[in-house]
């Protein structure tokens, strides 16, 4: 085939949209096809062309219906914040909660499965790019055949038994005229982008479960030390209750009384032990090890680290989380691969060449008149598949619109997220600030009260409703405090743990 004619018909081919393509293509080559190029093989294709043109099958647009949501119009604004670094858990001081981390970043099965799916789609999509290129593969066969008499074989074959060999080199290359292959690709590297975000998307969810995990257990041995020094409260109050009966002051009404709180008290720190194993278990399997390594941890309370609050939700963010990134990648997957089927509406032509050896017997099988070469054009027409890729069209179409509408539903939900945790770490500032004036006070009447009891100023009655308070209030204080490091955590997650993937295309419009 002239190689010139077949550039310059490629280059017409791609200058026009589909639907014009092939006739002025033609159009334009008619003065050329009438020159020195019109040969059998030229004359062929181009016949094969007009023909493959009014053969395509029938394409009616189908449009898919969902828009993917703007930032503006969820209420988000062009603001600058403080963003979380990428291992942001190192901010709290914990070499301890690092190290742990670190371990289950390395080696918890949850990540490997997505790390595993990142990969599996990246074979996909070199599977789908290796259909663009020259494909080339070696064939040889030797078949033991009786040739018929009466068949096309002649004299002296023909009624004869020999062996029919051939060894050949067949070289395919698929030239996209229409963009198929390419829109094809686009999306399988679509679904790489997705796995890759939804990998990295994986390690923030799991970093923040780990330091959630870790911490929750700090704030039950707080819980079991504070209940330790209120079984040691109580034990001085029965004490000093039992001090007063022998003194006849008190009666053993009270001294029940005293005695009845300290079971209670014992068994919230076995209810605490119990919580402290579970925390431990939870944190081996977020790391991937078996629960006997987690049992000398023993973490403390820390003092939260604030990460400062945005004053709104930055349009940022959409860029800043990898699950947004995730479902973004999805919809421009789903976008190329509406375009791959309306390209599939249009013929597929390959390039098919092949040489080598062919015989009839061993004996000559490799010699120069053995010899034997092939090319032409192999091309695939649409002519009755109107109706399958219709309806494939339209199953891409609503794949299309799930992907917006999940992306939209994850967008919002993001900005949902971001709001929660501003929202409650603002009430909980001020919860702790009304908690510890609070506390202050208890404390000082707790103190006048059992001062006035040793003086037998009041009753017994008087001293356990304060003492309970006393207790309340330093529970409330732990609870206060482990809730305001949970929220940082949860801020640092909601505003994407650190993800800077790699910038993907603003999905704005419909395909």
């Amino acid at each position: 085939m002239n190689t010139h004619f077949l550039n310059l018909m490629l280059t017409k081919l791609h200058t026009k949209p589909l639907a014009k393509t092939v006739p002025q293509a033609l159009k334009r080559l008619m003065p050329l096809l009438m020159g020195k190029l019109l040969t059998p093989m030229t004359l062929t294709l181009v016949l094969t062309l007009i023909l493959t043109t009014a053969g395509c099958a029938h394409f009616v647009p189908v449009e898919p219906q969902a828009k993917p949501a703007s930032a503006a119009a969820i209420g988000m604004t062009s603001v600058a914040i403080q963003w979380p670094a990428d291992r942001w858990w190192q901010s709290y001081g914990v070499a301890e909660l690092n190290t742990l981390i670190e371990q289950a970043l390395s080696q918890a099965p949850g990540l490997k499965i997505a790390e595993a799916r990142m990969r599996r789609a990246a074979a996909d999509a070199g599977l789908v790019e290796s259909t663009s290129k020259v494909q080339m593969i070696g064939v040889i066969d030797s078949t033991y055949e009786r040739f018929s008499k009466n068949g096309i074989v002649p004299p002296p074959y023909g009624g004869t038994r020999q062996l029919l060999n051939n060894a050949n080199v067949n070289i395919s290359l698929a030239i996209d005229f229409f963009g198929r292959n390419r829109a094809l690709l686009d999306a399988a590297i679509g679904q790489v982008a997705a796995s890759k975000a939804d990998a990295q998307s994986a390690r923030v969810i799991l970093a923040a479960s780990v330091a959630k995990t870790y911490f929750n257990l700090a704030r039950l041995f707080a819980q079991r030390k504070l209940a330790n020094e209120s079984l040691s409260l109580r034990e001085q109050t029965r004490q000093l209750v039992q001090q007063r009966v022998t003194n006849g002051l008190d009666t053993n009404v009270d001294l029940r009384q005293a005695e009845s709180n300290l079971p209670g008290t014992r068994l919230e720190i076995a209810q605490l032990d119990e919580q402290i194993a579970l925390a431990r278990n939870q944190l081996a399997v977020l790391i991937g090890v078996a629960p006997d390594a987690t049992k000398s941890i023993a973490p403390l309370f820390i003092t939260t680290r604030y990460l400062s609050l945005p004053a709104s939700i930055p349009a940022d963010l959409l860029g800043r989380r990898a699950d947004i990134a995730a479902a973004k990648a999805r919809v421009e997957a789903a976008t190329r691969s509406i375009d791959a089927t309306r390209a599939a509406f249009y013929p597929n032509i390959n390039l098919i060449a092949f040489v080598g050896f062919g015989s009839i017997g061993l004996s000559h099988w490799i010699d120069a008149g053995s010899a034997q070469y092939g090319i032409g054009p192999a091309i695939t027409i649409p002519i009755f598949a109107g109706c399958r890729l219709r309806a494939t069209l339209a199953a891409n179409a609503a794949d299309y619109d799930a992907a917006v509408e999940t992306y939209n539903q994850i967008l919002l939900e993001a900005v949902r997220d971001v709001a929660d945790q501003i929202s409650s770490t603002q009430s909980v500032t001020v919860q702790l600030t009304e908690q510890r004036d609070a506390q202050a006070a208890v404390e000082a009447a707790y103190l006048l009260v059992k001062k006035r009891y040793q003086a037998g100023l009041t009753n017994y009655l008087v001293v356990l409703t304060a003492e309970n308070t006393v207790l309340a209030q330093r529970r409330q204080a732990t609870e206060l405090k482990a809730r305001a490091l949970d929220l940082n955590i949860n801020l640092n997650r909601a505003l994407g743990g650190g993800y800077l993937g790699d910038a993907l295309p603003a999905t704005s419009a419909q395909p």
